[in-house]
């Protein structure tokens, strides 16, 4: 019994840890007062703009920290919405040509008669985020 209970803390323990690990940004990933229509048109923008970026399956996106052209198929458009300055952010996940995880964030911006995505980011490569201005917005 003792080891059971043992177990038990020793667990909620490194729950707790791994919990307190975890970038803010992470546990900040979703504005739940972003919803309806406006969060289903912010997707709607996303999906146009990789679609518009797509040739053969692949999105292309400049990256230029490595100086280099990524050719990203598209593996999942997160959910999460936030507000960062005057965008929206969202993410979705890529893998490049390497075969490396790419994650992107695409800003997208409300003009007054639609929202419009406006430019997409590498945010991080196999899980090593990059920091760029709008997160200083928050």
């Amino acid at each position: 019994m003792k080891q059971n209970k043992r177990e038990s803390i020793r667990g909620a323990v490194l729950l707790l840890v791994g919990m307190l690990a975890m970038p803010i940004t992470t546990l900040a990933g979703n504005d739940s007062s972003i919803k309806g229509d406006l969060r289903t048109n912010i997707k709607a923008s996303m999906q146009q703009y990789i679609k518009s970026q797509t040739i053969n399956g692949e999105m292309y996106l400049y990256d230029p920290l490595d100086n280099s052209l990524l050719k990203l198929k598209l593996d999942n458009l997160h959910d999460g919405i936030v507000k960062k300055g005057d965008y929206y952010v969202s993410c979705a996940d890529f893998v490049d040509q390497n075969n490396r995880e790419i994650d992107i964030d695409f800003m997208v911006r409300d003009n007054a008669e639609h929202l419009m995505t406006m430019q997409a980011i590498v945010h991080a490569v196999d899980g090593s985020k990059r920091k760029y201005q709008l997160e200083e917005l928050d």
